[in-house]
Protein backbone atom coordinates (compact mmCIF):
# COMPACT_ATOMS: atom_id res chain seq x y z
CA UNK A 1 0.00 0.00 0.00
CA UNK A 2 2.93 2.67 0.60
CA UNK A 3 4.18 1.51 -2.46
CA UNK A 4 0.78 2.00 -4.32
CA UNK A 5 1.05 5.59 -2.91
CA UNK A 6 4.27 6.92 -3.36
CA UNK A 7 3.23 5.57 -6.86
CA UNK A 8 0.57 8.17 -6.84
CA UNK A 9 3.23 11.27 -6.04
CA UNK A 10 3.76 14.33 -8.10
CA UNK A 11 7.64 13.44 -8.31
CA UNK A 12 6.78 9.82 -9.78
CA UNK A 13 4.41 11.40 -12.36
CA UNK A 14 7.14 13.33 -14.08
CA UNK A 15 7.64 12.16 -17.91
CA UNK A 16 10.66 10.45 -19.20
CA UNK A 17 12.87 12.03 -21.90
CA UNK A 18 11.02 11.16 -25.43
CA UNK A 19 7.81 11.11 -23.93
CA UNK A 20 5.24 11.92 -26.46
CA UNK A 21 2.59 14.28 -25.71
CA UNK A 22 0.29 12.95 -27.16
CA UNK A 23 -0.34 10.13 -24.90
CA UNK A 24 -1.74 11.86 -22.34
CA UNK A 25 -5.01 13.56 -23.79
CA UNK A 26 -6.18 9.73 -24.20
CA UNK A 27 -5.55 10.12 -20.10
CA UNK A 28 -7.23 13.09 -19.77
CA UNK A 29 -10.62 11.56 -21.69
CA UNK A 30 -10.41 8.74 -19.56
CA UNK A 31 -11.57 10.70 -17.03
CA UNK A 32 -13.33 12.97 -18.23
CA UNK A 33 -15.67 10.52 -20.20
CA UNK A 34 -16.75 9.17 -17.23
CA UNK A 35 -17.67 11.75 -15.18
CA UNK A 36 -19.50 13.43 -17.78
CA UNK A 37 -21.82 10.39 -16.97
CA UNK A 38 -23.77 12.80 -14.37
CA UNK A 39 -25.42 14.60 -17.54
CA UNK A 40 -27.15 11.33 -18.33
CA UNK A 41 -28.58 10.95 -14.61
CA UNK A 42 -31.82 11.49 -15.88
CA UNK A 43 -32.35 7.96 -17.60
CA UNK A 44 -32.24 7.01 -14.04
CA UNK A 45 -35.10 9.43 -12.62
CA UNK A 46 -38.34 7.86 -13.48
CA UNK A 47 -36.88 4.02 -12.63
CA UNK A 48 -35.78 5.66 -9.62
CA UNK A 49 -39.65 6.46 -8.64
CA UNK A 50 -41.18 3.13 -9.51
CA UNK A 51 -38.98 1.00 -7.29
CA UNK A 52 -41.62 -0.23 -5.33
CA UNK A 53 -44.55 0.01 -7.80
CA UNK A 54 -41.76 -1.42 -10.69
CA UNK A 55 -43.92 -0.46 -13.19
CA UNK A 56 -45.70 2.55 -12.36
CA UNK A 57 -45.03 4.91 -8.81
CA UNK A 58 -46.64 3.39 -5.88
CA UNK A 59 -46.86 3.99 -2.36
CA UNK A 60 -44.21 4.77 -0.52
CA UNK A 61 -42.15 5.47 -3.97
CA UNK A 62 -39.56 8.76 -4.15
CA UNK A 63 -41.29 11.79 -6.28
CA UNK A 64 -39.58 12.93 -9.19
CA UNK A 65 -38.69 16.46 -6.89
CA UNK A 66 -36.72 14.41 -4.59
CA UNK A 67 -35.02 12.25 -6.77
CA UNK A 68 -33.74 15.40 -9.19
CA UNK A 69 -32.46 16.70 -5.98
CA UNK A 70 -29.75 14.33 -6.62
CA UNK A 71 -28.59 15.69 -9.77
CA UNK A 72 -28.30 19.36 -8.07
CA UNK A 73 -26.14 18.38 -4.98
CA UNK A 74 -23.78 16.46 -7.25
CA UNK A 75 -23.33 19.86 -8.81
CA UNK A 76 -23.31 21.69 -6.21
CA UNK A 77 -20.41 19.44 -4.79
CA UNK A 78 -18.20 19.74 -8.15
CA UNK A 79 -18.26 23.77 -8.29
CA UNK A 80 -17.72 23.48 -4.27
CA UNK A 81 -14.66 21.05 -4.67
CA UNK A 82 -13.21 22.63 -7.89
CA UNK A 83 -12.78 26.05 -6.19
CA UNK A 84 -11.77 24.67 -2.59
CA UNK A 85 -9.03 21.45 -4.26
CA UNK A 86 -7.56 23.98 -7.32
CA UNK A 87 -4.46 24.74 -5.00
CA UNK A 88 -4.20 21.53 -3.44
CA UNK A 89 -4.11 19.47 -7.23
CA UNK A 90 -1.01 21.95 -8.04
CA UNK A 91 1.01 20.98 -4.91
CA UNK A 92 -0.47 16.56 -4.78
CA UNK A 93 -0.34 16.90 -9.33
CA UNK A 94 -3.15 15.38 -11.42
CA UNK A 95 -2.18 11.51 -10.59
CA UNK A 96 -3.03 11.78 -7.23
CA UNK A 97 -6.12 14.37 -7.78
CA UNK A 98 -7.30 12.02 -10.29
CA UNK A 99 -7.30 8.85 -8.14
CA UNK A 100 -9.10 10.59 -5.26
CA UNK A 101 -11.68 11.42 -8.17
CA UNK A 102 -11.95 7.81 -9.33
CA UNK A 103 -12.61 6.73 -5.61
CA UNK A 104 -15.17 9.37 -5.11
CA UNK A 105 -17.06 9.02 -8.22
CA UNK A 106 -17.23 5.08 -8.69
CA UNK A 107 -17.60 4.89 -4.70
CA UNK A 108 -20.42 6.77 -4.72
CA UNK A 109 -22.04 4.03 -7.36
CA UNK A 110 -21.43 1.31 -5.00
CA UNK A 111 -23.44 4.10 -1.93
CA UNK A 112 -26.01 4.90 -4.52
CA UNK A 113 -26.71 1.04 -4.97
CA UNK A 114 -26.92 0.18 -1.14
CA UNK A 115 -29.44 3.40 -1.01
CA UNK A 116 -31.77 1.55 -3.56
CA UNK A 117 -31.69 -1.70 -2.18
CA UNK A 118 -32.25 -0.16 1.34
CA UNK A 119 -34.73 2.24 -0.36
CA UNK A 120 -33.04 5.18 1.97
CA UNK A 121 -32.80 8.23 -0.41
CA UNK A 122 -30.48 10.25 1.83
CA UNK A 123 -27.79 7.34 0.69
CA UNK A 124 -28.21 8.27 -2.83
CA UNK A 125 -27.96 11.93 -1.57
CA UNK A 126 -24.54 11.06 -0.10
CA UNK A 127 -23.37 8.41 -2.57
CA UNK A 128 -24.07 10.45 -6.01
CA UNK A 129 -24.82 13.36 -4.30
CA UNK A 130 -22.12 14.53 -2.25
CA UNK A 131 -19.32 11.67 -2.91
CA UNK A 132 -19.62 11.84 -6.68
CA UNK A 133 -19.65 15.52 -6.51
CA UNK A 134 -16.47 15.48 -5.17
CA UNK A 135 -15.15 13.48 -7.54
CA UNK A 136 -16.57 15.40 -10.32
CA UNK A 137 -14.65 18.49 -8.87
CA UNK A 138 -11.41 16.90 -8.82
CA UNK A 139 -11.83 15.18 -12.28
CA UNK A 140 -13.14 18.27 -14.23
CA UNK A 141 -10.11 20.20 -13.03
CA UNK A 142 -7.18 18.02 -12.69
CA UNK A 143 -6.78 17.11 -16.78
CA UNK A 144 -7.82 20.40 -17.78
CA UNK A 145 -4.39 21.79 -15.61
CA UNK A 146 -2.11 18.97 -16.82
CA UNK A 147 -3.21 19.35 -20.37
CA UNK A 148 -2.31 23.27 -20.44
CA UNK A 149 0.95 22.85 -19.18
CA UNK A 150 1.70 19.88 -22.37
CA UNK A 151 0.30 22.00 -24.98
CA UNK A 152 1.35 25.49 -24.22
CA UNK A 153 1.35 26.42 -28.12
CA UNK A 154 -2.26 25.37 -28.05
CA UNK A 155 -3.70 25.34 -24.75
CA UNK A 156 -6.95 26.14 -25.92
CA UNK A 157 -7.26 23.15 -28.58
CA UNK A 158 -5.38 21.36 -25.43
CA UNK A 159 -8.21 22.66 -22.77
CA UNK A 160 -11.30 22.12 -25.27
CA UNK A 161 -9.62 18.08 -25.38
CA UNK A 162 -10.81 17.89 -21.55
CA UNK A 163 -13.98 19.58 -21.25
CA UNK A 164 -15.16 18.09 -24.70
CA UNK A 165 -15.00 14.76 -23.04
CA UNK A 166 -16.65 15.85 -20.11
CA UNK A 167 -19.59 17.42 -22.52
CA UNK A 168 -19.71 14.06 -23.86
CA UNK A 169 -19.80 11.39 -21.30
CA UNK A 170 -23.52 11.24 -21.62
CA UNK A 171 -23.52 9.98 -25.45
CA UNK A 172 -21.75 6.86 -23.89
CA UNK A 173 -23.65 6.75 -20.38
CA UNK A 174 -27.16 7.14 -21.54
CA UNK A 175 -27.56 3.87 -23.48
CA UNK A 176 -25.15 1.96 -21.57
CA UNK A 177 -27.55 2.90 -18.39
CA UNK A 178 -30.54 1.49 -20.14
CA UNK A 179 -29.08 -1.43 -21.73
CA UNK A 180 -28.00 -2.54 -18.02
CA UNK A 181 -31.05 -1.80 -16.58
CA UNK A 182 -33.03 -3.39 -19.26
CA UNK A 183 -30.33 -6.68 -19.16
CA UNK A 184 -30.74 -6.61 -14.75
CA UNK A 185 -34.56 -5.75 -14.96
CA UNK A 186 -37.25 -8.22 -13.17
CA UNK A 187 -40.61 -9.04 -12.12
CA UNK A 188 -39.65 -7.19 -8.75
CA UNK A 189 -37.13 -4.99 -9.56
CA UNK A 190 -36.08 -2.61 -12.03
CA UNK A 191 -32.61 -3.28 -11.85
CA UNK A 192 -30.66 0.39 -10.89
CA UNK A 193 -29.28 -1.08 -7.89
CA UNK A 194 -27.52 -3.73 -10.70
CA UNK A 195 -26.73 -0.92 -13.07
CA UNK A 196 -25.32 1.16 -10.30
CA UNK A 197 -22.57 -1.65 -9.42
CA UNK A 198 -21.85 -2.26 -12.84
CA UNK A 199 -21.07 1.18 -13.17
CA UNK A 200 -19.33 1.90 -10.77
CA UNK A 201 -17.00 -1.35 -11.48
CA UNK A 202 -16.83 0.22 -14.72
CA UNK A 203 -15.95 3.48 -13.98
CA UNK A 204 -13.49 3.20 -11.86
CA UNK A 205 -11.32 0.83 -14.09
CA UNK A 206 -11.74 3.12 -17.17
CA UNK A 207 -10.53 6.03 -14.82
CA UNK A 208 -7.74 4.08 -13.12
CA UNK A 209 -6.10 3.71 -16.75
CA UNK A 210 -6.14 7.72 -16.64
CA UNK A 211 -4.43 7.64 -13.03
CA UNK A 212 -1.77 4.74 -14.16
CA UNK A 213 -0.71 6.55 -17.64
CA UNK A 214 -1.01 10.55 -16.82
CA UNK A 215 2.65 12.50 -17.09
CA UNK A 216 3.12 15.97 -16.17
CA UNK A 217 6.23 17.66 -18.03
CA UNK A 218 9.40 18.45 -16.24
CA UNK A 219 10.12 21.65 -15.31
CA UNK A 220 12.10 22.78 -18.44
CA UNK A 221 10.46 20.87 -21.18
CA UNK A 222 8.95 22.20 -23.94
CA UNK A 223 7.62 21.66 -27.16
CA UNK A 224 9.79 20.94 -30.49
CA UNK A 225 10.37 23.22 -32.02
CA UNK A 226 9.29 26.08 -29.52
CA UNK A 227 12.73 28.15 -28.76
CA UNK A 228 11.04 29.13 -25.08
CA UNK A 229 7.91 28.50 -23.44
CA UNK A 230 5.55 31.58 -23.52
CA UNK A 231 5.90 34.20 -21.30
CA UNK A 232 3.90 33.60 -18.03
CA UNK A 233 1.45 36.85 -19.94
CA UNK A 234 0.66 40.26 -18.91
CA UNK A 235 1.51 39.22 -14.79
CA UNK A 236 1.80 42.82 -14.27
CA UNK A 237 -1.80 43.70 -16.05
CA UNK A 238 -3.43 40.94 -14.76
CA UNK A 239 -5.06 40.64 -10.96
CA UNK A 240 -4.75 38.20 -8.53
CA UNK A 241 -8.24 35.98 -7.91
CA UNK A 242 -8.39 38.54 -4.68
CA UNK A 243 -7.92 41.57 -6.20
CA UNK A 244 -10.50 40.10 -8.99
CA UNK A 245 -13.46 39.24 -6.55
CA UNK A 246 -13.19 42.69 -5.56
CA UNK A 247 -14.31 44.23 -9.18
CA UNK A 248 -17.67 44.62 -10.55
CA UNK A 249 -16.82 42.76 -13.61
CA UNK A 250 -16.22 39.64 -11.69
CA UNK A 251 -19.76 39.69 -10.41
CA UNK A 252 -21.51 40.42 -13.87
CA UNK A 253 -19.63 37.49 -15.34
CA UNK A 254 -20.76 35.33 -12.49
CA UNK A 255 -24.52 36.09 -13.42
CA UNK A 256 -23.68 35.77 -16.85
CA UNK A 257 -22.30 32.25 -16.13
CA UNK A 258 -24.60 31.15 -13.52
CA UNK A 259 -27.82 32.00 -15.82
CA UNK A 260 -26.70 30.27 -19.48
CA UNK A 261 -25.83 27.38 -17.06
CA UNK A 262 -29.43 27.31 -14.86
CA UNK A 263 -31.22 27.84 -18.26
CA UNK A 264 -29.07 24.49 -19.64
CA UNK A 265 -29.24 22.47 -16.29
CA UNK A 266 -32.91 23.25 -15.88
CA UNK A 267 -33.13 20.54 -19.19
CA UNK A 268 -30.57 17.88 -18.36
CA UNK A 269 -31.73 17.35 -15.25
CA UNK A 270 -34.91 16.33 -16.52
CA UNK A 271 -34.40 15.89 -20.39
CA UNK A 272 -35.83 12.05 -20.68
CA UNK A 273 -39.15 13.11 -18.60
CA UNK A 274 -39.61 15.91 -20.41
CA UNK A 275 -39.33 14.56 -23.79
CA UNK A 276 -41.49 11.06 -22.90
CA UNK A 277 -43.99 13.76 -21.47
CA UNK A 278 -44.66 16.48 -23.72
CA UNK A 279 -44.73 13.70 -26.39
CA UNK A 280 -46.91 10.92 -25.03
CA UNK A 281 -49.43 8.47 -26.27
CA UNK A 282 -52.12 10.63 -24.61
CA UNK A 283 -50.64 13.81 -26.25
CA UNK A 284 -49.27 12.01 -30.02
CA UNK A 285 -50.67 9.07 -30.08
CA UNK A 286 -49.47 5.48 -29.44
CA UNK A 287 -47.83 5.35 -32.74
CA UNK A 288 -45.31 8.80 -32.80
CA UNK A 289 -45.17 7.97 -28.59
CA UNK A 290 -41.49 8.59 -27.08
CA UNK A 291 -40.14 5.38 -25.73
CA UNK A 292 -37.53 4.96 -22.53
CA UNK A 293 -35.43 3.93 -25.19
CA UNK A 294 -35.69 7.09 -27.25
CA UNK A 295 -36.06 9.28 -24.89
CA UNK A 296 -32.33 7.57 -23.61
CA UNK A 297 -31.07 8.08 -27.43
CA UNK A 298 -32.34 11.99 -27.25
CA UNK A 299 -30.02 12.26 -23.92
CA UNK A 300 -27.11 11.01 -25.79
CA UNK A 301 -27.45 13.14 -28.77
CA UNK A 302 -28.00 16.31 -26.33
CA UNK A 303 -25.09 15.36 -24.68
CA UNK A 304 -23.26 15.14 -28.56
CA UNK A 305 -24.82 18.83 -29.54
CA UNK A 306 -23.09 19.63 -26.30
CA UNK A 307 -19.75 18.37 -26.50
CA UNK A 308 -19.51 20.12 -29.93
CA UNK A 309 -20.79 23.34 -29.19
CA UNK A 310 -17.95 23.45 -26.75
CA UNK A 311 -15.13 23.63 -29.97
CA UNK A 312 -17.80 25.24 -32.20
CA UNK A 313 -18.50 28.52 -29.87
CA UNK A 314 -15.24 29.35 -28.07
CA UNK A 315 -13.68 29.07 -31.59
CA UNK A 316 -16.46 31.43 -33.05
CA UNK A 317 -15.29 33.45 -29.88
CA UNK A 318 -12.06 34.11 -31.35
CA UNK A 319 -13.54 35.98 -34.40
CA UNK A 320 -16.14 37.97 -32.86
CA UNK A 321 -15.57 38.28 -29.48
CA UNK A 322 -16.68 36.52 -26.30
CA UNK A 323 -19.34 39.64 -25.24
CA UNK A 324 -20.82 38.99 -28.84
CA UNK A 325 -20.63 35.08 -28.05
CA UNK A 326 -22.56 35.25 -24.79
CA UNK A 327 -24.90 38.12 -26.41
CA UNK A 328 -25.41 35.58 -29.29
CA UNK A 329 -26.50 32.50 -25.98
CA UNK A 330 -28.80 34.73 -24.19
CA UNK A 331 -31.28 36.07 -27.30
CA UNK A 332 -31.19 32.73 -29.38
CA UNK A 333 -31.28 30.87 -26.06
CA UNK A 334 -34.57 32.75 -24.88
CA UNK A 335 -35.95 32.72 -28.59
CA UNK A 336 -35.50 29.07 -28.40
CA UNK A 337 -37.17 28.44 -25.09
CA UNK A 338 -39.57 30.61 -25.78
CA UNK A 339 -40.53 28.24 -28.96
CA UNK A 340 -40.63 24.81 -26.95
CA UNK A 341 -44.43 25.16 -25.49
CA UNK A 342 -45.04 25.41 -29.74
CA UNK A 343 -42.95 22.41 -29.95
CA UNK A 344 -45.21 20.21 -27.48
CA UNK A 345 -48.81 21.41 -28.55
CA UNK A 346 -48.38 20.73 -32.63
CA UNK A 347 -46.01 17.62 -31.90
CA UNK A 348 -43.50 19.04 -33.52
CA UNK A 349 -40.95 16.39 -32.15
CA UNK A 350 -37.99 17.11 -34.78
CA UNK A 351 -38.48 20.93 -34.01
CA UNK A 352 -38.32 20.30 -30.07
CA UNK A 353 -35.10 18.45 -30.64
CA UNK A 354 -33.28 20.55 -32.56
CA UNK A 355 -33.97 23.70 -30.10
CA UNK A 356 -32.57 21.75 -27.01
CA UNK A 357 -29.74 20.60 -29.40
CA UNK A 358 -29.01 24.53 -30.30
CA UNK A 359 -29.62 25.18 -26.18
CA UNK A 360 -26.99 22.65 -25.21
CA UNK A 361 -24.45 23.33 -27.79
CA UNK A 362 -24.18 27.06 -26.29
CA UNK A 363 -24.68 25.60 -22.47
CA UNK A 364 -21.64 23.77 -23.56
CA UNK A 365 -19.86 26.41 -25.51
CA UNK A 366 -20.51 29.06 -22.21
CA UNK A 367 -18.58 26.58 -20.45
CA UNK A 368 -15.63 26.67 -23.28
CA UNK A 369 -15.50 30.24 -23.30
CA UNK A 370 -15.45 31.92 -19.79
CA UNK A 371 -12.15 31.17 -19.25
CA UNK A 372 -11.03 33.20 -22.32
CA UNK A 373 -13.47 36.05 -21.29
CA UNK A 374 -11.99 35.88 -17.78
CA UNK A 375 -8.59 36.15 -19.53
CA UNK A 376 -9.70 39.00 -21.61
CA UNK A 377 -10.43 40.87 -18.49
CA UNK A 378 -8.74 39.83 -15.57
CA UNK A 379 -5.66 39.28 -17.88
CA UNK A 380 -3.77 35.84 -16.95
CA UNK A 381 -1.68 36.22 -13.87
CA UNK A 382 -4.23 34.26 -11.94
CA UNK A 383 -6.84 33.43 -14.19
CA UNK A 384 -6.90 29.95 -13.22
CA UNK A 385 -7.67 30.50 -9.68
CA UNK A 386 -10.11 33.16 -10.98
CA UNK A 387 -11.76 30.67 -13.20
CA UNK A 388 -11.67 28.18 -9.83
CA UNK A 389 -13.84 30.46 -7.86
CA UNK A 390 -16.28 31.74 -10.71
CA UNK A 391 -17.25 27.65 -10.97
CA UNK A 392 -19.35 28.70 -7.83
CA UNK A 393 -21.67 30.12 -10.03
CA UNK A 394 -22.19 26.36 -11.83
CA UNK A 395 -22.83 25.37 -8.04
CA UNK A 396 -25.56 28.06 -7.52
CA UNK A 397 -27.00 27.45 -10.94
CA UNK A 398 -27.50 23.64 -10.10
CA UNK A 399 -29.96 24.68 -7.70
CA UNK A 400 -31.90 27.34 -9.60
CA UNK A 401 -32.08 25.38 -13.18
CA UNK A 402 -33.11 21.76 -11.87
CA UNK A 403 -35.42 22.89 -9.30
CA UNK A 404 -36.94 25.76 -10.51
CA UNK A 405 -38.13 22.87 -13.32
CA UNK A 406 -39.11 19.95 -10.18
CA UNK A 407 -40.61 22.46 -8.28
CA UNK A 408 -42.84 24.26 -11.26
CA UNK A 409 -43.87 20.76 -12.92
CA UNK A 410 -44.95 19.50 -9.44
CA UNK A 411 -47.43 22.28 -8.30
CA UNK A 412 -48.72 22.51 -12.04
CA UNK A 413 -49.60 19.04 -11.98
CA UNK A 414 -50.59 18.12 -8.17
CA UNK A 415 -52.04 21.74 -7.55
CA UNK A 416 -53.49 23.31 -10.59
CA UNK A 417 -54.25 19.60 -12.02
CA UNK A 418 -52.35 20.11 -15.43
CA UNK A 419 -51.05 17.28 -17.53
CA UNK A 420 -47.88 16.52 -17.63
CA UNK A 421 -47.41 17.28 -21.35
CA UNK A 422 -48.61 20.84 -20.13
CA UNK A 423 -46.10 21.26 -17.30
CA UNK A 424 -43.13 22.82 -19.15
CA UNK A 425 -44.67 25.81 -20.40
CA UNK A 426 -44.34 28.35 -17.65
CA UNK A 427 -40.82 26.77 -16.63
CA UNK A 428 -39.67 27.25 -20.22
CA UNK A 429 -40.84 30.79 -20.53
CA UNK A 430 -38.98 31.97 -16.75
CA UNK A 431 -35.66 30.08 -18.42
CA UNK A 432 -36.24 32.44 -21.20
CA UNK A 433 -36.55 35.31 -18.38
CA UNK A 434 -33.44 34.20 -16.90
CA UNK A 435 -31.51 34.34 -20.44
CA UNK A 436 -32.84 37.99 -20.64
CA UNK A 437 -31.10 39.13 -16.89
CA UNK A 438 -28.12 37.30 -18.45
CA UNK A 439 -28.02 39.46 -21.14
CA UNK A 440 -27.81 42.58 -19.56
CA UNK A 441 -25.34 41.16 -17.27
CA UNK A 442 -23.38 40.80 -20.14
CA UNK A 443 -23.70 43.64 -22.20
CA UNK A 444 -22.98 45.38 -18.47
CA UNK A 445 -19.59 44.23 -18.89
CA UNK A 446 -16.41 46.88 -19.26
CA UNK A 447 -13.29 46.66 -19.82
CA UNK A 448 -10.92 47.54 -16.52
CA UNK A 449 -9.40 50.49 -16.32
CA UNK A 450 -5.68 49.59 -15.60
Amino acid sequence: MPALFSFLDKSRSIAPPGYHRWRVPPAALAIHLCIGQIYAYSVFNKPLTQLIGITHSAEGDWTLVEVGHIFSIALICLGASAAVFGRWLERAGPRKAMFASALCFSGGFFVSALGVWLHQLWLLYLGHGLLGGIGLGLGYISPVSTLIKWFPDRPGMATGLAIMGFGGGAMLAAPLSIALMDYFQTPTSTGVAETFVAMGFLYLAYMLFGVFTVRIPPADWRPKGMEKLPRQAWTELGLTADEAIRTRQFYLLFGVLMLNVSAGLGVLGQASVMIQEMFSAATVGPDRAVTPAAAGGFVGLLSLFNMVGRFFWSSLSDRIGRRNTYTIFFLLGAALYTAVPWTGQTGALVWFVLAFGVIMSMYGGGFATIPAYLRDVFGVREVGAIHGRLLLAWSLAAVIGPQLLNHLRAYQIEVLGLPPAQAYSLTMYLMAGLLIIGLLCNLSVRPLRV
